[in-house]
């Protein structure tokens, strides 16, 4: 029988970075969630749709195919209608638009099977915003990883930056915050703890500490 363990939390909190190289430690498959909702955000905002475009988001979903895939590393790919789109969608204006798409309830649909069924056949860490309480409700470990706004703020900097790209530390700042006002407050399924999860707060802490103390928790659960 599968093991799924489920990583929720808010923008910026690590949960990408930190399941992923857990995942590789423990010989589990890795699925990035946030990354589905971000290919959705990306399809839309190639065709004009802005945050408020609804009704064409959701006429959208027909037309397009999203897809994960993993490469011989075990590194997850994310296809848009066959286009490798992985270094597309990590752009504060995606990151945006993820977070609208994922406010809407066709799109949460849309994906779902696909989720479910990844956690069904295989060894997973899945994170997300609802994986422990909408998507893997019985996950075998259901973890809330977060970290205070400046840290989670300054870590996208950092990232973009070590990328090339222009950005400012204020408008990360302000993007975080009001994504994870958007998150949380959405009506359908908002950003908030699972049931029984385990509360992890990385804030001041080195990926290496963090990844480890998540490490911990798993293999006492697993």
């Amino acid at each position: 029988m599968s093991i799924a363990i489920a990583i929720d939390g808010p923008a910026g909190a690590g949960k990408s970075t930190i399941a992923r190289l857990a995942a590789k430690e423990l010989g589990f498959i890795y699925v990035d969630t946030g990354a589905l909702y971000r290919a959705i955000g990306l399809a839309a905002s190639r065709r004009g749709f802005s945050k408020e475009s609804q009704s064409d988001i959701i006429s959208m979903l027909d037309m397009i195919r999203v897809e994960l895939s993993f490469n011989d590393k075990g590194e997850q790919i994310v296809l848009l209608d066959g286009e490798d789109v992985s270094g597309l969608i990590r752009t504060p204006e995606i990151s945006m638009m993820a977070s609208a798409v994922s406010a809407i309830p066709e799109v949460r649909a849309f994906l779902l099977d696909l989720q479910r069924d990844m956690a069904h056949t295989e060894n997973v860490i899945m994170d997300g915003r609802d994986i422990g309480t909408v998507v893997l409700p019985d996950a075998k470990l259901k973890i809330f990883l977060s970290a205070s706004p400046e840290c989670r703020a300054r870590r996208r900097y950092d990232e973009l930056i070590e990328k090339g790209m222009d950005v400012k530390y204020e408008d990360i700042l302000s993007d975080v915050i009001e994504r994870d006002y958007a998150d949380s407050h959405r009506e359908i399924a908002p950003l908030k703890p699972a049931e029984g999860a385990v509360i992890v707060d990385t804030s001041g802490e080195d990926l290496e500490t963090s990844v480890n103390k998540l490490l911990n928790i798993m293999r006492e659960h697993i």
